[in-house]
């Protein structure tokens, strides 16, 4: 009988440390890193009261008889899943999302733990707060972080260039004078008698015709009649005394009328006189209207004399006074005398004369036949041609027919600007420009340039930068793309390399249609800087951010992993310790094998299941009552029994 009752008290007292697991699991509820225990139990051994048989002949085998003495506590597991995690935006809050843990020593005994509660003490070394130990490097030394230097500077040795500088053209453009009206060879209207006379007029009757030019008032022709015969160059000579008109006698004889100017706007009439006294009909000369003509210049035979605008031929020794002004302002005046025997009579002697007096611009007729005055130069110039005749004298011009306009306005280089700042040695800020300009060969050249308080720019231009039809640059290897600087207060002078992309690709500069919008991609300079901010990576490293936009590593937190992390032994404040089940320790870095991810800013949360176990609770407890209810059974049994007596 009494067997029964230590067996129930066996229960009791399992149930009671089962009770007493679930309580520190629901105790640590809330507490960061806690790993939840499981209590594990075995039966205690029993009293065989039959042992087993096996089957003989006809007997079968028997199962052995058995009395369990009761139970007993097993083992209390750690179960080691990953916990949930909390952001707590400390940058010293660190979290193990892995099977690894941080490293920590008091100086004689390492520990390990989940719950990352960093921060530094008053020599910047890295330790748990709750404890006061050292954080562990993967080298196992304590972590003393240099949060106080400044990140040293560091002069600009390289400078990336992207963007566009424009494909369309505004300039260089060299400046051009065109005539509004080309030079042509023109032909006079003309109309030819078939009479060759000489002609009889009636004593006293006075016989007449008219001549109109161009739409002008008729002028009369008239003769009277003498007895004498009047001949075809009688008649003449009457009309070369007019205005607009001229007349000969061909070889024929017959008398031939021309207008005094050429060209397709000319026309000309013969006005019929009194019929029965008229000139015209004597002459067998038309009397409907004729215009001149005109065809393409005739190099070395078409004179002053054929243009359209020639309002009275020039004669041996007349005047043609030229004002001009070169690209560079420089005033020109001089006179083109007409004549074989002098400066010329044709328009190609005429243009000549004109192109010599010209030192940057070159003066020729373009294919319509207009006149062109290009400077040599491109950008902004003076250019001037105007000609006038002397007044004096009778062959004139009509100069305004043929007057010069600007139709291509000198400017200067496209140009695209693009700035950055650039450092010294000691780390001191400077403005580099890069000044490009498009050439009259269609190249770039970029003129480097700083303020004159900075420094002194050493090297010339880099010329040659050209691009293929794509906008792709090309040739970029025979670029001297080297910026030589004397910055001031410094004793020696500083390269700065360009970086202006690869030729046939379109990663740095290009010239597409679009806008310009050149500017520095990148440069790898800086000055000196102060720590603004620390980060925690992934792996452990702990990376610090300066002023200057720099950042290098301040440390790096160990990880430590465990063949069998669950035979570690707790040693309080949230540390765990190594036993001699725990296995092999690797201390090395997040992210390497097992070890899992550094979280900064984070805690890991406790895995306890709260719900789970209030089950377990209800089992425990429910076990606990019946254990203890054998008691009572067992109790009365031998209280029964004593009343037997």
């Amino acid at each position: 009988m009494a067997t029964s009752l230590f067996t129930a008290l066996s229960g009791l007292q399992s149930h009671q440390s089962w009770i007493d697991v679930i309580g520190n699991n629901l105790a640590n509820t809330n507490t960061p890193g806690f790993k939840t225990s499981r209590a594990s139990f075995s039966a205690s051994f029993s009293q065989t009261l039959h042992y087993a048989t096996p089957a003989n002949g006809l007997l079968g085998g028997q199962n052995p008889t058995q009395i369990g003495y009761g139970v007993g506590l097993a083992d209390v597991a750690r179960n080691f899943n990953q916990g949930a995690l909390s952001d707590t935006g400390r940058t010293f809050d660190l979290a193990m999302n892995g099977h690894g843990f941080f490293a920590l020593s008091n100086g004689g005994q390492d520990f390990y733990t989940r719950v990352g509660t960093f921060g530094l003490d008053n020599v910047n070394n890295l330790v748990d707060l709750a404890t006061g130990y050292s954080v562990l490097s993967p080298t196992g030394q304590p972590l003393n972080l240099d949060v106080d230097s400044l990140y040293p500077p560091e002069g600009t040795k390289n400078v990336q260039m992207v963007g566009n500088l424009p494909a369309t053209v505004e300039g260089p453009l060299a400046e051009v004078l065109t005539s509004t009206t080309s030079f042509v060879h023109g032909q006079p209207a003309q109309l030819t008698g078939t009479q060759a006379g000489p002609f009889t007029i009636p004593a006293g009757e006075t016989w007449t015709m008219s001549v109109t030019v161009n739409g002008g008032s008729p002028q009369p022709i008239s003769f009277t009649g003498t007895g004498t015969p009047i001949t075809n160059a009688d008649i003449a000579a009457a009309i070369d005394a007019l205005p607009d008109a001229n007349a000969t006698v061909n070889g024929a004889g017959l008398l031939v009328v021309t207008s005094e100017r050429t060209g397709d706007a000319v026309n000309m009439k013969i006005n019929a006189g009194q019929a029965g006294k008229d000139l015209a009909a004597m002459l067998g000369i038309s009397t409907t209207q004729t215009t001149g003509s005109q065809t393409a210049l005739i190099p070395g035979v078409t004179t002053l004399n054929d243009l359209p605008g020639n309002v009275k031929d020039y004669v041996d020794g007349d005047l043609i006074h030229i004002t001009a002004v070169d690209t560079d302002g420089t005033p020109i005046n001089a006179s083109f005398q007409f004549g074989a025997a002098n400066d010329g009579t044709t328009v190609d002697d005429f243009i000549a004369y004109v192109d010599s007096l010209f030192t940057d611009a070159q003066v020729s007729l373009n294919g319509s036949g207009q006149f062109v005055v290009e400077a040599q130069t491109s950008g902004e110039a003076d250019l001037m041609l105007a000609f006038t005749d002397e007044a004096s004298q009778a062959g004139k011009m009509d100069w305004t027919t043929y007057a010069a306009s600007e139709t291509t306005a000198g400017t200067g280089p496209d140009t695209v600007i693009a700035s950055t700042e650039v450092y010294d040695a000691a780390g001191t800020s400077h403005t580099l420009t890069m000044t490009y300009e498009r050439q009259d060969d269609g190249t770039w050249t970029g003129i480097p340039s700083v303020d004159s308080s900075s420094g002194t720019v050493l090297s010339g231009p880099m010329t040659g930068i050209q691009f293929d039809d794509d906008g792709a640059p090309v040739g970029l290897a025979a670029v001297n793309k080297n910026v030589v600087i004397q910055f001031a207060g410094q004793s020696g002078s500083q390269t700065i390399g360009l970086d202006l992309g690869q030729d046939g690709e379109f990663s740095g500069l290009t010239q597409f249609g679009g806008e310009a919008n050149v500017y520095v991609g990148d440069q790898d300079g800086f000055g000196s800087g102060e720590l603004a901010s620390i980060t925690v990576e992934v792996d452990g490293n702990i990376s610090g951010y300066y002023t200057n936009g720099q950042s290098r590593s301040l440390g790096e937190i160990g990880v430590a992993t465990f063949s069998n992390a669950e035979g570690l032994g707790e040693a309080g404040e949230n540390l765990w310790g190594r036993t001699a089940n725990s296995g092999t320790m690797v201390l090395g870095k997040g992210t390497v094998g097992k070890a899992g991810k550094v979280i900064g800013g984070s805690l890991e949360n406790s895995n306890v299941d709260t719900a789970e176990q209030f089950v377990h609770l209800i089992e425990a407890q429910r076990g606990y009552q019946a254990s203890s209810r054998v008691i009572s059974i067992q109790d009365e049994i031998l209280s029964e029994t004593v009343n037997l007596i």
